[in-house]
């Protein structure tokens, strides 16, 4: 029974995110029906990360299993053509072996966050991008993130339905740029908790905005209580960047 591993992009704006559910498109049932068109096998994809409703990839790794082997670049061009209109596109198919796991066998997971800072809206990044009309201090931001990198208690930015058994984690690499009128905030860790992310952007914007300082990020940190936490940004700007195996 061979086993597929692909990378995907897509746009989750349409979707209620990774997961299948009772209501509403997600991304895993429709490359499970594309998969269904070419092969003729019902399959459960795995995913690397779950991303949420409205937050995209540009790397998520997945795989299946099938009963039927196919090339790999079938696989690619054929999901491809029954992923229409679907804003998916599947980069890249390789057979995995038998032990590799989209999930449990990553070893890092990078996002980046993507904030539009201008006055203007976005035009063609509408839902692509979080818009924050106030000037934000970008080198505060990042100096505010220092605080949050390492193993910690993230309890404070943690989504109260968060599923995982414990709040702590290592956080590899959390920084801040300017790059013309956008704010990049890029996450590294091997796992994440529920919003930890979004969380981390919505706190960081009030640093750049000057309502907080760099040292409160610290304090709410230490608190280990969500209240402490700023507010959650949208999910808009948020992308699973690649994934380490």
């Amino acid at each position: 029974m061979p086993r597929y591993r692909l990378t995907l992009e897509y746009d989750g704006g349409p979707f209620v995110g990774w997961q299948r559910q009772a209501e509403g498109a997600s991304v895993q049932a429709s490359l499970e029906a594309a998969i269904e068109k070419l092969s003729g096998e019902r399959v459960t994809v795995t995913g690397a990360g779950r991303t949420d409703a409205g937050v995209h990839a540009l790397g998520q790794v997945a795989h299946f299993d099938l009963e039927k082997s196919f090339a790999p670049g079938k696989v690619r061009d054929a999901l491809n053509f029954h992923l229409r209109p679907d804003p998916i596109a599947v980069l890249e198919a390789a057979e995995a072996t038998g032990d590799f796991h989209a999930r449990s066998s990553a070893t890092s997971r990078h996002y980046l966050f993507r904030i539009l800072n201008r006055r203007s809206p976005p035009a063609l990044d509408r839902g692509r991008v979080w818009h924050v009309s106030p000037a934000l201090d970008a080198e505060a931001m990042d100096a505010a993130a220092r605080h949050l990198v390492g193993r910690h208690d993230f309890t404070t930015f943690r989504a109260a339905e968060c599923q995982s058994q414990s709040p702590v984690k290592t956080l590899d690499r959390l920084t801040v740029s300017r790059r013309a009128d956008e704010i990049h905030i890029e996450a590294s860790a091997r796992s994440f908790l529920h919003h930890q992310i979004r969380s981390f952007a919505g706190t960081l914007k009030l640093v750049g905005e000057g309502k907080w300082t760099p040292r409160d990020v610290k304090t709410a940190l230490e608190a280990r209580d969500r209240t402490a936490c700023g507010p959650v940004s949208p999910p808009d700007g948020l992308y699973l960047t690649r994934v380490d195996y």
